[in-house]
């Protein structure tokens, strides 16, 4: 029976140990990149956009993140065409991370697939695991938003600013808060960029959805 490797137990999504030098290994390769990274803040936007093929699983054309970037290991993100992330943005990427074509992403934000045993013994032996975060296409999510493991975000959705994301968000709901709650008002009204006037009164009913 062949024994599996701590990187083979992380992306099945199963407990392993990130202490295992393989992984050690990735990460210090993903440092190294980083440095590159965010220091191309002054480089065109085809340079950056090579850079981000260098290290990720796929990066969509058109597709952007501004540094300064953080991320656990890089290739296990996937972007879209037309994705943007904006300034300060961290992906703890154990597992697969999936956001889908022309999402638009506020600075500050977290996408966080890694994860945790509730047993505190397990937790003392340093065993971890990873839960899969896919965001659909054409989701707007608000600045310094939290998007928590093993979420899924439909197409559309659109995330306020500060919310913590703890459920799934289905297609066309916006969801603000902590913990994050879908509001039926714009549930229903499906508000969408090329509508100032009803973003607007959106923003006077509740709070801000935006803030980059």
């Amino acid at each position: 029976m062949t024994t599996r490797t701590e990187k083979q137990k992380m992306l099945a999504g199963e407990l392993y140990r990130a202490g295992d030098p393989e992984l050690q290994q990735d990460r210090a390769a993903a440092a190294a990149w980083m440095v590159r990274y965010n220091a191309s803040l002054g480089a065109s936007s085809a340079a950056r956009h090579a850079l981000l093929r260098e290290r990720l699983r796929a990066v969509g054309h058109a597709a952007a993140i501004r540094p300064p970037f953080h991320c656990d290991y890089g290739y296990n993100i996937s972007l879209g065409p037309d994705v943007f992330l904006n300034f300060g943005c961290i992906v703890l990427d154990v597992v697969a991370v999936t956001i889908g074509a022309a999402t638009q992403i506020g600075p500050a934000v977290q996408i966080l697939t890694a994860d945790h045993p509730r047993d505190p013994a397990q937790r003392r032996q340093g065993a971890e695991f990873g839960r899969p975060i896919v965001i659909g296409q054409n989701v707007w999510i608000g600045g310094g938003a939290l998007i928590l493991p093993g979420i899924t975000i439909g197409d559309d959705a659109i995330i306020g600013a500060g919310s913590i994301v703890t459920r799934d968000i289905p297609p066309g709901a916006t969801a603000t808060g902590n913990p994050a709650r879908m509001n039926a008002l714009l549930q229903t009204s499906r508000i969408y960029h090329n509508s100032d006037l009803d973003i607007r009164i959106s923003w006077q009913a509740h709070a801000p959805l935006h803030q980059g």
